[in-house]
């Protein structure tokens, strides 16, 4: 057997691989492949590993060994599902590896923008502190999560994980119906509802043409002008170039976002040219932490046993 991960690096370094390689000992690791080195690759391969690497119906067609193709995420939107389908090629994903730092994400960022403390720790480094006439600083609000509501819009898993843990804080939480139905399920409210009612809204759902620019310029005009809006999901839930000027306006408190519409942003971002206190950027990181990068390459090495045992786990084909 012959196995090969296109695109290793994505799950960062310092990684044990053993799992692995002690399931198929013939095991290629690359840290990236491009587009035109995808078929040379996999050709004689039987079983395929990549995150966003691509996988199209005429490289499966070429690849007359292949078996399986692993996921190191929960999308499946890299790969052909229906050309695997018709081909008999297994096609699984990854579940619940990263949930525990997402959750941890959210509420670091909700913390940090909620006490101001990449404000306090400016104005400490500008001598603030140490001119202050009383014993401590209160230039900026400070807010406790207890006496807030949260609006959470996508409620798989990590919504679920989200909800809980704001429950811990004693925080109101608000889970949305699908945006544009008709229909409100009992226990959650409908999208605009929960736009008006929400001071923190925290993105969950999958990318879709349905949710694609979920949030623009009239979504900015319903929410509470203090709010903060917190994107861990996809970037393209999200219209930057509205977001930024929501921001600039006043029109929001605050925003968190994780990720961005193209990644690398190598053709830049409105977000990226917004300098203010207001905003935190971060590179694709709330799902990273050591323990959720390792515990993905425990599960795609549990999903590949599964395979050659003929049992199906994590199977989307």
């Amino acid at each position: 057997m012959k196995a090969v991960f296109l695109d290793y690096a994505t799950l960062g370094p310092g990684l044990d691989t053993s799992p692995l390689r002690d399931l198929i000992p013939d095991f290629e690791f690359f840290d990236a492949t491009n587009e035109e080195q995808v078929a040379g690759r996999i050709g004689d391969a039987e079983f395929v590993i990549a995150n966003k690497v691509r996988v199209h119906d005429e490289l499966m067609e070429q690849a007359r060994n292949l078996r399986f193709i692993g996921l190191t995420a929960t999308g499946t939107d890299n790969i052909d599902l229906d050309s695997a389908r018709r081909r008999g090629i297994a096609v699984s994903n990854i579940r619940g590896y990263c949930t525990r730092s997402v959750v941890e994400h959210v509420f670091g960022v909700l913390l940090m923008l909620t006490h101001n403390l990449h404000r306090y720790t400016a104005a400490v480094r500008a001598g603030a502190w140490q001119e202050s006439r009383v014993f401590c600083l209160h230039d900026y609000p400070v807010r406790e999560l207890s006496s807030m509501t949260i609006g959470i819009v996508g409620y798989g898993d990590l919504g679920r994980a989200v909800a809980r843990r704001a429950h811990d804080f004693g925080m109101n939480v608000l889970i949305s119906s699908r945006p544009g139905s008709v229909t409100v399920p009992e226990g959650r409210v409908s999208f605009d509802d929960l736009l008006e009612q929400s001071e923190v809204i925290s993105l969950h759902c999958p990318l879709s043409s349905e949710t694609e620019n979920l949030f623009g310029e009239p979504e900015f005009q319903r929410m509470q002008a203090d709010s903060i809006l917190v994107n861990t999901a996809r970037g393209a839930l999200i219209d930057s170039a509205a977001l930024v000027a929501a921001l600039e306006s006043g029109q929001i408190g605050a925003a968190a976002i994780d990720v961005l519409s193209n990644e690398p942003p190598v053709d830049g971002d409105p977000l990226l040219k917004y300098a203010d206190n207001n905003l935190v950027l971060t590179p694709h990181i709330a799902w990273s932490t050591d323990r959720a990068r390792q515990d993905a390459v425990n599960e795609l090495a549990a999903n590949i046993a599964a395979f050659l045992n003929n049992e199906k786990r994590n199977r989307v084909v």
